[in-house]
């Protein structure tokens, strides 16, 4: 078998699980429920998201927060300032991959 299989959790719970963590990429799954999130953090990489469901509350840099629907695709830079929540009332799904893979 040449490919490896990966397999994403389901979850009524917070969830962010690191599915690919190599040198090439970064790759988490992420679930939240309502006002939950992430830490205000920078981004260590380029982060691409993806949202799977529900409506992703993020707020960029200094600017303000937008709302983002299933099916939207964010590039957000390098060392870009994030607050990233589900202030919707549905559960919030999430990919997130990192690329190139951050160094630390």
């Amino acid at each position: 078998m040449v490919e490896k299989v990966f397999k994403l959790s389901k979850s009524e719970d917070k969830l962010i699980e690191k599915i690919v963590m190599d040198e090439n990429i970064h790759y988490l799954h992420m679930i939240f429920n309502k006002e939950e999130g992430l830490p205000i953090h920078q981004s260590n990489s380029n982060v691409y998201m993806t949202v799977l469901k529900g409506v992703l509350s993020i707020g960029l840099n200094d600017e303000e927060v937008r709302e983002y629907e299933a099916g939207s695709l964010l590039k957000i830079p390098f060392d870009t300032k994030m607050n990233v929540r589900n202030l919707g009332d549905d559960q919030l799904e999430l990919i997130v991959v990192k690329a190139p893979a951050p160094k630390n």
